[in-house]
């Protein structure tokens, strides 16, 4: 009985010691892992495609890129080549969590179909009406989501 007291009492310190190493997802990705051992952004889609030429385009395990912990995958070898010259410009706002859930402090998927590219900026949004909703006010939301996104960034998205 005093063993399995200690073997607790010391799962529970290991528990409570190892919770501030856990990250809080500040980039949204689909669940499981690529073939190059990190979680997918942008449910698969290029974001050069889709910040280049507004297209919501898939794209192939052959051309994946591991930026940041994160898999990306493009759609050919040169939006692969366009991106890892330049990553930051590509990666999507807000960790790539839907803009206007950010904008009212909410972290909601980011799905690609519904995507805005706004001065050099991609955004995502969470279905159609949500991106009808950011139509409305364009500015206000991205204005809103900038000014929130550093204040939610480390915060789980369960907690908001």
């Amino acid at each position: 009985m005093k063993l399995h007291l200690i073997t607790l009492a010391l799962l529970g310190a290991a528990a409570f010691t190892a919770a501030p190493a856990l990250a809080v997802e500040e980039l949204n990705v689909a669940p499981g892992i690529s073939a190059a051992g990190a979680p997918v952004a942008l449910h698969g889609s290029d974001p050069v495609a889709l910040l280049d030429h507004g297209k919501n385009v898939a794209g192939v395990a052959p051309f994946t890129v591991v930026y940041d912990k994160v898999s990306f995958y493009f759609s050919s070898k040169a939006n692969l080549d366009t991106f890892k010259a330049s990553p930051a410009k590509y990666l999507p706002q807000n960790g790539g969590f839907c803009t206007f859930g950010v904008s009212v402090n909410k972290k909601f998927d980011g799905d690609p179909r519904y995507h805005a590219a706004v001065d050099g900026k991609l955004y995502v949004f969470l279905n159609e009406e949500i991106y009808q909703m950011y139509l409305k006010d364009k500015a206000g939301t991205i204005s809103k989501a900038a000014a929130n996104w550093p204040v939610i960034m480390h915060t789980a998205a369960a907690a908001l």
